[in-house]
């Protein structure tokens, strides 16, 4: 049954950025506490809802529909529930979610699932990897999806806020993962032969990584939660420790004093950009497309605590550079950034409003 949000474009209004004049308008409003976003055509997108829903929206009149298949252990507690959702051209629905755990006391699992859409369902539901991550609380689940175009499917894994399991390589907690499309360790990933390690690990030493994107030379970089100040955005490299918790920016949020020993160490590698205070990062998305010609290749990366979609660029010695905040006026809590096919960017807010930007003068 056809539920309408509401119909064509709610709201409007035009800005000037650093780099491009822009208008934005407000696709969709309505949608409860949405947490990922992934294209199904040039028109239609599947949006996650953290409470263990999902919905099909068509971005032309506003209208949503009610997509059934999901499982019925997705455990919303804290800050778990149903996470990312990413399509891929074989013809599944990639998500992350929160498991249910049988074990007493623990609040589930940061789970990789895949499904076919078919219409309004999802079929064929399947669990590829229920990580080793249970905690004792409902914080730092993780997690974004993204695809290399080779094959491969990485996925990450926050550190449960235990903090200190992100440093052993025996469970998957905090943690960028790398899997085949059927949720397979690959062979060749840095830890496949170690005893005692996840073969599926890629990188560690993360906190709460809830941003993942490839850039245009192939080199995957990543986003995460410090604690009180200390954000970082990450080179992600094979086999690398980047040092949460011995190494960080953050405070503790119940006394004045720095987390961990230093804010950098030998063997750990050093963030390419660390925000104090933080902005809260919720996504990560380098641009590609061709609408914004000033952005190509710039970062965004939504911001909750601080409100505003914050746009990056790399220097030619490879540092992160803030540029500008945008939409910092509206005082919403941007959850996710994404581009879509034709180039156009859309982002999600935890008040529930799916949003579009695009060049002002633009040609429908």
């Amino acid at each position: 049954m056809h539920k309408t949000i509401l119909s064509a474009v709610l709201a409007f209004s035009a800005a000037l950025s650093q780099a491009a004049d822009f208008q934005v308008k407000e696709l969709a409003t309505g949608l409860d506490r949405p947490w990922g976003m992934s294209f199904i055509s040039d028109n239609e997108v599947l949006v996650t809802e953290k409470g263990g829903t999902a919905k099909r929206v068509d971005l032309r009149s506003g209208k949503s529909q009610v997509v059934t298949g999901l499982p019925d252990d997705i455990y919303v507690y804290g800050q778990g529930g149903l996470l990312d959702v990413q399509n891929h051209s074989n013809g599944y629905s990639y998500f992350t979610y929160s498991k249910r755990s049988n074990e007493p006391g623990m609040h589930g699992r940061t789970t990789l699932a895949r499904a076919k859409l078919s219409g309004n369902k999802l079929l064929e539901w399947e669990d590829l990897l229920v990580t080793e991550s249970d905690s004792n609380t409902g914080r730092h689940y993780g997690s974004r999806i993204v695809f290399d175009g080779k094959g491969a499917l990485f996925f990450s894994v926050g550190d449960r806020a235990m903090r200190q399991p992100a440093q052993d390589n025996s469970n998957h907690i905090g943690t960028v993962l790398r899997v085949d499309l059927d949720g397979k360790a690959l062979t060749d990933n840095p830890f496949y032969n170690h005893s005692n390690s996840k073969a599926e690990i890629f990188s560690f030493g993360h906190r709460n990584p809830q941003g993942l994107a490839f850039d245009s030379h192939g080199q995957l970089w990543e986003i995460e939660h410090g604690p009180r100040g200390g954000d970082e955005i990450n080179k992600v490299m094979e086999g690398k420790n980047y040092g949460w918790p011995t190494v960080s920016f953050g405070k503790e949020y119940r006394e004045d004093k720095m987390v961990g020993e230093a804010t950098s160490k030998e063997g750990m590698v050093d963030a390419a950009k660390v925000y104090v205070p933080s902005i809260a990062p919720s996504s990560l998305m380098i641009y590609s497309g061709k609408a914004f010609p000033k952005w190509k290749d710039n970062f965004f990366a939504g911001a909750l605590a601080q409100t505003h979609i914050n746009r990056l660029s790399l220097s030619k010695n490879g540092s992160l550079e803030e540029q500008e905040r945008l939409l910092d006026d509206r005082n919403e809590r941007i959850r996710y950034v994404t581009e879509g096919p034709k180039g156009y960017i859309y982002l999600l807010t935890d008040t529930g409003k799916l949003m579009e930007l695009s060049p002002v003068r633009a040609k429908e």
